[in-house]
């Protein structure tokens, strides 16, 4: 007798896309992710801390992890099983980010970037990407109260902004 074995539904929806070290290829990053993310039907709040978490991380690979020639790669990851929104920026640059960036001072211009992943994702940090590279990366809990976390990390951007430590 041929019973039909029931097929399991994927649990993980994956979007990759390499994208030029440049000004240009972070902006796309951010625009691509934000439409993808849309189309998953995520829910606004996770799609606007998911858009300035890759907005930083894809900036930081353009410029401080640029090798020339060498493009960056933009991974997202939603387990719709446990509601988590991972996000990958991979360069080709082999230097690991510190596990917290240092502290800047008032008028520093730059380096508050991994401050404003810390305060809008739940988990982040690196790893090795062999041969030579790095992978930072950074998780969103859909589930883990999206509202307080957006107004919390919204006061924290402007904090930064405005050269105020958090």
């Amino acid at each position: 007798m041929n019973v039909p074995t029931p097929q399991l539904c994927p649990t993980a929806r994956t979007f990759a896309q390499r994208l030029s070290s440049t000004r240009r290829g972070a902006r796309l990053a951010r625009l691509l992710a934000v439409e993808r993310l849309t189309a998953w039907e995520t829910s606004p709040q996770v799609v606007e801390r998911a858009e300035h978490v890759i907005a930083e991380l894809a900036a930081n690979a353009a410029f401080h992890g640029r090798v020339q020639g060498r493009d960056f790669l933009l991974v997202l990851t939603l387990d719709e099983a446990t509601g988590i929104l991972r996000i990958a920026v991979s360069d080709t640059r082999g230097e690991c980010h510190p596990a917290m960036p240092p502290e800047r001072g008032p008028d520093d211009e730059s380096g508050r970037g991994l401050l404003l992943v810390d305060a809008l994702a739940d988990r982040w940090g690196t790893e090795p990407r062999p041969p030579s590279g790095k992978t930072v990366w950074a998780e969103i809990d859909q589930q883990a109260g999206d509202r307080e976390q957006l107004l919390w990390a919204n006061s924290a951007a402007n904090a930064v902004e405005d050269g105020q430590t958090l």
